[in-house]
């Protein structure tokens, strides 16, 4: 099996990521996955397309993730595994798609407004 490559997106932040057969080691920009990834959430987010179509061990994982947060690149990350365990085997993709694993998250920041604080937030009004 080649390398396969895909890339994730969630609000802001980009995974592009690398699959090849191996033992299950998961880099992200060059640092171990659970250092890079403290909470056991995000580890479970970004294990969650592995585990769930039972590879977690078969595959290695390295994974170029920039932009937005914590949260956002752990997700970003999760869409991009979801997409390469569907071309490993197509029978995968009806494991996640009903988990929403390959849906892309269409949900951004909204613009601030001028006249207002933020982007539905007003200032204060006073009568005097």
């Amino acid at each position: 099996m080649a390398t396969i490559h895909k890339i994730g997106r969630r609000k802001t932040a980009v995974a592009r990521v690398y699959v090849t057969e191996g033992t299950g080691n998961i880099t992200v920009n060059k640092k171990e996955f659970t250092t890079y990834f403290p909470t056991a959430t995000l580890q479970y987010k970004v294990l969650q397309p592995l585990s769930m179509t039972e590879n977690a061990s078969n595959f290695d994982v390295k994974v170029n993730v920039y932009g937005g947060g914590s949260t956002g690149q752990a997700e970003a990350v999760r869409m991009a595994l979801a997409r390469v365990m569907c071309e490993v085997n197509a029978e995968n993709r009806a494991i996640l798609k009903p988990e929403g694993l390959l849906t892309r998250d269409p949900r951004m920041v909204e613009r601030k407004k001028f006249g207002q604080k933020k982007a539905r937030k007003r200032f204060q009004f006073s009568k005097r």
